[in-house]
């Protein structure tokens, strides 16, 4: 019999991962799994175990939000194992998820596990620590991690809509230096991402066509300080229709780059919060997770 490690967040959105926790394993159960799960109740829980066991188990299982599956990934790179993972999102947003086409129906998502296969996908680096989908720092990026979760289990995707606009007033411009293989990328920003996904927040989203997560390269989008009401609809137009051909936004795609800005200044991982720092390098780990998806 094979072995399953499940690290579930019970308190993830709407905790409808732990009232379903029965049926998941019976679902791994009847694929000839043996079914080992821990559930998670702080912050870096998940990492620890999913580090500590991967190299016991041949799948591992994240039933969370993209926090959860943030720590999980982290787990296995950091135990040095290359153990298969499947993702049963359960989180307020999902972002990953939905740029991965996975469902948010719990039991057909672990049943989609169970008939799927492992498929390689990027994942980043952020100094040491390690992200699945975006780096980002500026406007809105706050409202992901600063939301009380129970305003995000009554709320949902909205939560986070809401948050961002609470931002509005404390939105202040942030002197960057990107150093780029070919470039150095200099000016004041309100926002930027180092993104593998085509889904920021629940506020954000990019062309699927323009976003490959299994190329190696991120997509890099920033966004400067509009200088009038001219400027500032320009810049909309170009974030909502996804043409980002406006003076006020630079979009392009790497796979290393380094950022110097304020040690102040927060930056959030995966809806998580990360601490400011004057340097830091971001680099793409290509084909660094074996992702179970179904077809």
């Amino acid at each position: 019999m094979k072995k399953a490690l499940l690290a579930m967040n019970p308190y993830a959105g709407t905790r409808q991962g732990v009232r379903y926790l029965s049926d998941v394993i019976a679902i791994f159960n009847r694929a000839d799994y043996e079914v080992l799960a821990y559930m998670t109740s702080g912050q870096g829980d998940a990492q620890r175990y999913v580090e500590a066991k991967a190299g016991e188990v041949d799948l591992v299982v994240c039933a969370g939000g993209d926090g959860t599956f943030n720590e999980a990934v982290s787990g296995i790179l950091t135990s040095k194992t290359d153990v298969p993972l499947g993702y049963i999102p359960c989180g307020s947003t999902n972002d990953f998820a939905t740029s991965l086409g996975l469902s948010t129906n719990i039991l057909k998502a672990a049943q989609e596990i169970v008939e799927g296969t492992p498929v390689r996908y990027d994942m980043g680096l952020f100094g040491s620590r390690h992200f699945s989908y975006v780096a980002s720092f500026g406007a809105f990026t706050r409202a992901s991690y600063a939301t009380p979760q129970n305003v995000k289990n009554a709320l949902g995707h909205m939560a986070y809509i809401l948050g961002g606009i609470s931002e509005l007033s404390q939105i202040r411009k942030e002197k960057i230096r990107i150093e780029l293989e070919d470039r150095i990328i200099e000016d004041e920003f309100l926002f930027g991402a180092v993104s593998n996904s085509t889904s920021m927040g629940g506020i954000l989203t990019l062309d699927p066509k323009q976003v490959d997560m299994r190329d190696g390269k991120f997509e890099l989008l920033l966004v400067r300080a509009p200088k009038n009401l001219t400027e500032i609809g320009e810049c909309l137009q170009a974030l909502q229709t996804q043409k980002y051909n406006c003076a006020m936004i630079t979009f392009l795609s790497t796979d290393i780059l380094t950022v110097n800005a304020n040690p102040d200044m927060p930056w959030t991982l995966d809806g998580e919060r990360e601490d400011g720092h004057a340097r830091v390098e971001i680099r793409n780990l290509h084909h660094a997770v074996q992702l179970v998806k179904k077809g």
